[in-house]
């Protein structure tokens, strides 16, 4: 696994001074790392769940306290591991070791200025971007944070509106660009203290191959499932030209980013209601029918744990349900966002949401859970390993039971009473793809774009242009208006001043219909794929316990391999799930242009 990164031989130079670690050293120096950072971590979810469930200014400095001991353990432990790169030492403390370097997303340069100046350089963009606030003609009395713009983009069909919105929001970020520059020269100044060639390298180092290779294999992907994107584009595309006219919406050019229902065009199901076909009606209103049972929150999440245990998996402990938040409190501020937790590495699973009696709430629970189950398939693990296999799997295993919660899987809850026709599938594939297919480009191009930013091959002063090229190259979208230098689109989407890796949620995005076809293949199911669900499948269960309990203490294609029999990751299985779809798009967008 050494051959991922090229390290800096630092044991060889105190071997020159006498001082040689062993591999006696590294095994204390790991088991000291593991058992501080466990502790620490257990205190600051702890302190996050107090802070999240009871928001005072108390608890946010508790938890900030916290969550400091945590980063400076981690830093520390990061560039120590580095003192062992040329220690022979066996595969597990190998693992353990560079996991230990790869725990930093934003490693700070050793020296303590240079080191401050990085940590309150990442707090301002964050808080800059977190203050964001659009306030037309500058009237203070006006401002609209990004909730009222993204209800605005979400609903609004009038395009002047839709584009002040866009151009709007995109007018916070261009004070972020002068610390962002300074905050990638510090980043990667850190990276190469510690071995990488840069911050992107680093990154792409945590996927078991290197990182030349890994860029590769994201490419591959894409050219697996763009042939549905081009399809989906050029509907969606003529589909808007009809609703907003020629001079709003080119004919063959691509789409102009504000008339896709989100403020960044990352997803479209927002104008879904523009695209639906005729007769999409599925012919029943889970919202009604979860009513008229007088379902409650605790209800919904029973019908999510019954999934799990349904494929042999055991109930979830009885401090799940002491300790979880499904309903607001009267008395107090919580943060609501839907989220599962595993506060003590170990067994303490919760789930903190505040839930609606909704469809869309029917699935996020199903999903919240996923993430519950992992967490408690792995604790087995050493503290190391306690994760999943790589960033994407996490987020792909709560969508992989998503997609099982077909018509079929209603019936046997006893919520509907037959399947609608199949000719039904098409508006909820179409209303699917909508969010996940479109969604895929988005999800590549975020890292692209932040990689050759830190390997200097996009300097700052061709940093909006960049994002502009690779926009229209994988998604055929357009900005909504001339942008120059003088902006900094990027820093719009907050993952970029947050410096959050993005590539997870492309990986995951192509892995949860992975996963979901080789778990309904080992289910035995003859329907087409996004008809199956593994429901009450002790078999598939199996499979996906196999994959889950692995944690990330082998390479993920081990993990993939327990879960899907390959090793390698297959866009075609989207292309699989949306293939009814896919057929009714070509044979829509007979006679139009496809492409841009």
């Amino acid at each position: 696994m050494d051959r991922r990164i090229a390290l800096v031989p630092i044991a060889l130079l105190l071997a020159a001074c006498g001082n040689q670690p062993t591999a006696e050293d590294a095994k204390k120096f790991v088991d000291d790392a593991e058992a501080k950072l466990f502790a620490a971590t257990n205190e600051a979810g702890q302190a996050q769940w107090v802070q999240q469930n009871f928001i005072t200014q108390d608890t946010e400095a508790l938890n900030a306290k916290a969550s400091e001991r945590v980063t400076a353990l981690q830093v520390q432990y990061a560039k120590d591991a580095a003192k062992y790169d040329a220690v022979k030492v066996d595969d597990v403390l190998r693992r353990k070791l560079l996991l230990l370097k790869l725990s930093l997303t934003l490693p700070a340069p050793a020296d303590p200025k240079e080191a401050a100046e990085t940590a309150k350089l990442a707090a301002s963009l964050d808080a800059t971007y977190g203050k964001g606030k659009y306030c037309p003609g500058g009237d203070q009395s006006k401002c609209m944070t990004i909730d009222d713009i993204t209800k605005i983009m979400a609903t609004s069909r009038d395009p002047k509106q839709l584009l002040e919105a866009w151009t709007g929001w995109h007018s916070i970020s261009p004070p972020m660009k002068k610390d962002f520059v300074r905050l990638v020269e510090l980043a990667n100044k850190g990276s190469k203290e510690i071995g990488f060639a840069d911050t992107g390298a680093l990154w792409r180092s945590q996927y078991d191959m290197p990182p030349d290779e890994f860029a590769k294999e994201l490419d591959r992907l894409w050219e697996q499932v763009k042939p549905l994107y081009l399809q989906l584009h050029a509907y969606t595309r003529w589909k808007l030209r009809e609703k907003y006219g020629k001079d709003a919406v080119p004919e063959n050019g691509p789409i102009p980013a504000h008339l896709l229902g989100n403020i960044w065009a990352q997803q479209w199901n927002n104008v879904y209601p523009l695209l639906a076909p005729k007769d999409a009606d599925v012919g029943y209103d889970l919202n009604a029918i979860l009513k008229a049972k007088k379902t409650d929150a605790k209800q919904m999440v029973k019908y999510g744990e019954g999934f799990f245990t349904s494929l042999g998996f055991a109930p979830l402990p009885p401090t799940f349900w002491e300790r979880s938040l499904f309903v607001r409190p009267r008395d107090r501020d919580v943060v609501c966002h839907a989220s599962a937790w595993d506060v003590d590495n170990d067994n303490d699973l919760r789930v903190k949401m505040c839930i609606d009696i909704t469809e869309e709430d029917f699935d996020v629970i199903h999903h919240e859970l996923g993430h519950n189950f992992y967490q408690r398939a792995y604790n087995k693990q050493p503290f190391l390993f306690r994760n999943s296999a790589n960033d994407g799997f996490h987020e792909a295993i709560g969508d992989t039971i998503a997609l099982s919660l077909t018509p079929d899987y209603l019936i046997k809850l006893g919520l509907i009473n037959k399947a609608p026709d199949a000719s039904k599938d098409i508006g909820l594939l179409l209303q699917k793809a909508l969010d996940k297919v479109a969604f895929l480009p988005f999800g590549l191009l975020i890292d692209q774009w932040r990689w050759k930013v830190y390997s200097g091959q996009v300097p700052p002063d061709k940093y909006n242009q960049v994002w502009w090229e690779l926009r229209q190259k994988y998604q055929g979208v357009a900005p909504a208006s001339v942008r120059g230098e003088e902006f900094f689109d990027p820093g719009a989407k907050y993952h970029v001043p947050g410096n959050v890796p993005y590539t997870r949620y492309f990986l995951a995005h192509i892995l949860q219909f992975q996963f979901h076809k080789a778990l309904s293949e080992t289910a035995g199911c003859k329907d087409p794929v996004n008809r199956c669900s593994i429901y009450g499948n002790k078999e598939a269960g199996k499979r996906l316990a196999d994959g889950l309990e692995l944690g990330i203490s082998k390479p993920w294609p081990d993990a993939l391999e327990k879960l899907t029999g390959t090793r390698q990751m297959d866009g075609n299985a989207v292309r699989a799930y949306f293939a009814p779809l896919e057929k009714w798009l070509i044979e829509q967008n007979k006679g139009k242009p496809v492409g841009w």
